[in-house]
């Protein structure tokens, strides 16, 4: 019998590979994975195979977890005269203007498929194969390019996708940007993901698609070798929980900075007596936004700086705290109240097709911001800093969420704003991701100002309270794009999409 569920996804091809899970007998683990890799087909530039993700995951009578696949550093066995090589400077207007590093020398060691494959073998219930079968059925048959990939492809056409010949064979018009609708096939790609579902995910890590990454990057000089992708483990860990209103909320816990930044959000946020003003809200999110850039992003110990995060938190209670990047996300929740939570990173991508595989490699170790200390100057084996904050949580009465949402620094704020206006004002899910939103954002000369959408009650809220103030136009797509799916008590079934990024819902 197929599972009903509430899906929300990137697109409309990756809600119906979930819908295919579901018909092969899967569940809403099932679901998400088979979103989310038809995405990475479907949404070129924006995420990739080759990337890493965190699976958030609560079963019904069981503690809610997070499967860390997160990117880390590669360089295993190599001499330190090779950090530095392999990289290639790429400026470009996306995001009002921004430097990355591309190359071989910027991928890091891809954790994705190991987290979707320790996921799948303990809570899918779905042939595997069956969830890698959409991804390559749609790459073999071809898709129209999106506009949200292509808005930013555009902007990279004559440096990231410049370099490698495959790359930008594949995905510029002879050298031009494509358009919105071009169609994309990609044959070897569809091999390679019908030999992963075959072989299982191990074989991008001992197999033969990690032995095709190690030889192309002996050849084209990277870090990544085959002794990092036979390292490579997902990380299980007990989820961070904190209570906002009726919702008890399993949040992303350390070494990633998404979600004790969010969980330091709904906590301060939940000590506000009565409804949260603008003002309110914009101050907390000031406050810890004031915290992460001076204390956590720079730290050398992610979990350690996230743990002090916390405490930090916990001893000055509600008087305040001291003063990639691309993402996709799919929510899935079923009928019988699993709820998972996935969202996935490349960084900028790498520009790199690995030979032979179609698989396009990630960014990860040229991207500035994740890297505070330096490019190549971690140690192998250590996990990059991540925003991604995949969450999933049940309400007092037995309601189930799963919500999620790309966009790099502002994930942990829309998803603070979003779950405030679900748990304490009472809207619903719909309602609550429509509603207008606001950002913090450090400026160059070290002050701080409110970004936020167009709307009279914001502007009133922050002028009122004395709040510096930027205004970007209705529905922008940089506040994100949450993704929620939905069990109500009775078994009803809702998901909601964000309007400021092309995506899909579906209930089945």
């Amino acid at each position: 019998m197929t599972r009903s569920a509430a899906i929300a996804a990137p697109n409309t091809y990756a809600t119906e590979a979930a819908a295919q899970a579901l018909s092969a007998g899967g569940n809403a683990l099932d679901a998400a994975v088979a979103a989310m890799l038809t995405a990475t087909v479907t949404e070129p530039g924006v995420i990739s195979t080759l990337g890493g993700c965190f699976v958030n995951v609560w079963a019904p009578g069981e503690d809610p977890v997070v499967i860390d696949g997160n990117v880390e550093m590669p360089g295993r066995g190599m001499s330190a005269d090779r950090r530095g090589d392999g990289l290639i400077e790429a400026a470009s207007d996306y995001g009002g203007g921004m430097v990355t590093y591309v190359g071989p020398g910027s991928v890091a060691t891809p954790g994705m498929l190991a987290a979707m494959g320790w996921a799948h073998q303990r809570y899918g219930r779905a042939p595997w194969a069956e969830l890698l079968q959409p991804a390559a059925d749609v790459a073999r048959a071809g898709y129209p390019l999106s506009r949200t990939a292509q808005s930013y492809l555009v902007l990279v056409t004559d440096t990231i996708l410049a370099w490698d010949p495959a790359t930008r064979a594949l995905l510029t018009v002879d050298g031009a940007a494509p358009a919105v609708g071009h169609r994309v096939v990609d044959p070897v790609l569809a091999d390679t993901l019908e030999h992963i579902g075959a072989e299982g995910a191990g074989t991008a890590y001992h197999g033969d698609v990690a032995r095709a990454v190690d030889a192309d990057m002996r050849a084209r000089g990277g870090l990544l070798s085959l002794v990092d992708l036979e390292a490579y483990q997902p990380v299980v860990r007990r989820a961070l929980r904190s209570r906002l209103g009726p919702w008890d909320l399993a949040c992303n816990p350390p070494p990633s900075i998404g979600g004790p930044v969010l969980t330091a959000l709904l906590r301060l946020l939940g000590a506000i007596d009565g409804p949260i003003e603008p003002a309110q809200a914009a101050q907390v999110m000031r406050e810890v936004l004031d915290i992460r850039l001076d204390r956590i992003d720079t730290a050398h110990d992610l979990e350690a700086a996230g743990a002090e995060l916390l405490q930090t938190l916990h001893h000055i209670g509600a008087t305040g705290l001291p003063t990639s990047p691309s993402t996709a996300h799919v929510s899935v929740v079923d009928g019988d109240g699993l709820a998972c939570a996935l969202t996935a990173s490349a960084g900028y991508g790498s520009g790199m097709t690995i030979a032979g595989t179609g698989l396009v490699a990630n960014n990860s170790l040229g991207e500035l911001e994740l890297n505070r200390h330096g490019l190549h100057a971690l140690a192998p084996g250590t996990r990059l800093a991540s925003n991604m904050a995949p969450t999933t949580a049940r309400r007092d009465d037995g309601a189930v969420l799963a919500i999620g949402t790309p966009g790099a620094d502002r994930i942990t704020t829309a998803l603070a704003q979003v779950l405030t206006h679900l748990a304490r004002h009472g809207e619903d899910l719909q309602t609550a991701v429509d509603q207008p939103r606001m950002h913090p954002r450090r400026l160059e000369d070290g002050s701080t100002r409110i970004d936020h959408e167009q709307d009279e009650q914001i502007a009133a809220s922050l002028d009122a309270a004395g709040l510096t103030r930027h205004e970007h136009p209705p529905c922008s797509m940089y506040f994100g794009g949450v993704g929620a799916a939905l069990r109500e008590p009775d078994g009803t079934l809702e998901a909601a999409a964000d309007a400021r990024r092309v995506a899909a819902t579906m209930v089945t």
